[in-house]
């Protein structure tokens, strides 16, 4: 990968759900704002709001030069012909613009609820992946093709997705992770793949309530995701940390909170660890409500004049 291509996506990026459950054009606004802000790549979750290939459309439309990455794309969600003829549609219309994050995959013969709703098992995690790529990488191709190829990246945790994440595709969308985590996967992935990590923030120069939204977003996550409190697990936290609560440790290595300065030294330090790309999720009082002030306040600080 070369220097260009590695720093494509800058070095602070945003991620946000927060659009899921915003009207059409407030989001275009918004996106467009965020391109006018500085940032260069803009990430989004998926869950049963907009559909991620719907999502990224409406971003890019609304845009000209941001990179729209989905984070991830879930798929459960859709067949792998679906995906791959939805990623040239996308890369033949925006080149260069779309990076496909893929994830979501269900572990073992369980049915898992999201939401209430059966998310029927797809296998092995690494196995069900690899063969979701091959898959979509088989899928003929009867239209336009992008030039550039959509780049891909995996939601990649363990030792075992991150090596796949490097031989498959351009490189790791890691979630929900510490610093130590990310010094891991650069050793995992090697010097050559992309590695762009999520960072969770709270903007409040009450450090005390900042902690405290911090701790909930904690919580939530051990409790409906299983795979994250696996992945912490295996990092060195244990029950002393994740039963009854997440512990001060724990929300302090996935959650920078207080002021700009505080937010400032934990995206560094990913970018010391190895990191190419860190993407912030703002996290508010209202987590359906676009954080524009956060987001704005941010730019001025991490992004070159």
């Amino acid at each position: 990968m070369s220097e260009d291509e590695r720093n494509s996506l800058g070095r602070v990026g945003i991620w946000t759900t927060a659009f899921e459950g915003q009207p059409a054009g407030l989001v275009r606004e918004t996106a467009a704002e965020l391109e006018e802000l500085g940032y260069r790549a803009l990430w989004y979750g998926e869950a049963f709001g907009r559909d991620a290939v719907g999502q990224a459309w409406l971003l890019l439309s609304a845009t000209r030069r941001l990179t729209v990455a989905s984070g991830i794309a879930n798929i459960a969600f859709r067949d792998p012909i679906a995906m791959a003829t939805a990623t040239r549609t996308l890369g033949e219309a925006f080149p260069g613009r779309y990076l496909l994050g893929l994830g979501g995959h269900r572990v073992d013969d369980t049915v898992h609820l999201l939401d209430g709703y059966p998310m029927p098992a797809r296998g092995r995690a690494v196995a069900t992946m690899r063969a979701y790529l091959a898959a979509m990488d088989a899928v003929p191709a009867h239209g336009p093709r992008p030039d550039p190829a959509p780049r891909r990246v995996l939601a990649a945790l363990g030792p075992r997705m991150l090596a796949l994440a490097a031989e498959l595709t351009w490189g790791a969308h890691p979630y929900f992770v510490p610093v130590d985590h990310t010094a891991e996967a650069r050793r995992t992935l090697g010097p050559d793949a992309f590695l762009g990590v999520e960072q969770a923030v709270v903007l409040d120069p009450d450090r005390e309530r900042a902690y405290r939204t911090a701790a909930d977003h904690v919580a939530a996550y051990l409790r409906f995701a299983p795979h994250q409190e696996a992945n912490v697990r295996r990092l060195g936290f244990g029950d002393a940390d994740i039963v009854g609560g997440p512990s001060r440790r724990l929300v302090d290595a996935i959650v920078a909170y207080g002021d700009l300065a505080a937010i400032e030294r934990r995206v560094r330090e990913h970018l010391d660890a190895g990191a190419d790309h860190v993407c912030l999720q703002v996290l508010g009082p209202d987590p359906a409500a676009p954080p524009l002030g956060e987001w704005r306040e941010l730019a001025a600080a991490l992004l070159p004049g």
